[in-house]
């Protein structure tokens, strides 16, 4: 079926008014990624948070979107929002007040991914001791809620990319007994988010990532 010009306007108008009507609803989540330093490129993978609110939306019926927005540690705006998302390949670094910041926004019922995209490893433990100083990220067990929030993984933190070829690990940080901060190291579950030609993941893999990137946000959510 041809569109006319006029019905394609009429189609594009009501998808953007159907976008910004859930966007300005009161329950509605919005996903950002957190803008570092240090040189690593924090702002790869533009596609993967749109993708994964769009899989979320369709599949857990929960009211999430994502503009592209980011936000920094120090930002007025940082307690605004329930869910941030770190992402790099390389070196990361964060200012004392930045690290005392972050303690201070995970204390307060925040919560951050951060999903290692190769190369970010040993500069990630080397920062997040400068937050947490007191604690250890620790491996969380297969019986954590966080993988049986929604959906069910059973062996834990799914494999996507080869990378090492090391098992897949999620690591946790603490805060009075509630995940704070999930650590998600040799999975890298966001390019199985990006666009299907950015990686050339296979659909198994895909939705098994959009799956795990589903439990993950109802578990900040709830906790």
């Amino acid at each position: 079926m041809k569109y006319s010009f006029l019905q394609i306007c009429i189609i594009v108008s009501i998808a953007v008014t159907a976008q910004c009507q859930m966007q300005n609803s009161p329950d509605a989540v919005e996903l950002v990624r957190l803008k570092f330093g240090g040189g690593s490129d924090w702002y790869n993978g533009p596609t993967e948070l749109p993708n994964l609110a769009e899989y979320i939306r369709e599949h857990a019926k929960i009211n999430v979107f994502c503009t592209g927005r980011y936000v920094e540690p120090l930002d007025e705006e940082l307690f605004s929002y329930p869910f941030i998302f770190m992402v790099g390949h390389g070196n990361c670094f964060f200012t004392e007040r930045e690290s005392a910041r972050l303690r201070q926004y995970l204390e307060s019922g925040g919560f951050m991914l951060v999903n290692d995209d190769y190369g970010l490893d040993a500069a990630f433990r080397r920062e997040i001791k400068k937050i947490f100083p007191d604690k250890e990220l620790v491996e969380l067990p297969f019986d954590h809620e966080i993988y049986h929030s929604f959906y069910d993984f059973p062996s834990g933190l799914p494999k996507v990319h080869e990378h090492d070829g090391k098992p897949a690990q999620g690591f946790g940080i603490f805060s009075d007994e509630r995940l704070a901060l999930y650590y998600v190291y040799e999975s890298d579950i966001g390019d199985g988010w990006d666009d299907v030609e950015v990686h050339g993941d296979p659909p198994d893999k895909r939705e098994t990532s959009f799956k795990m990137g589903t439990n993950i946000l109802i578990y900040a959510l709830t906790h």
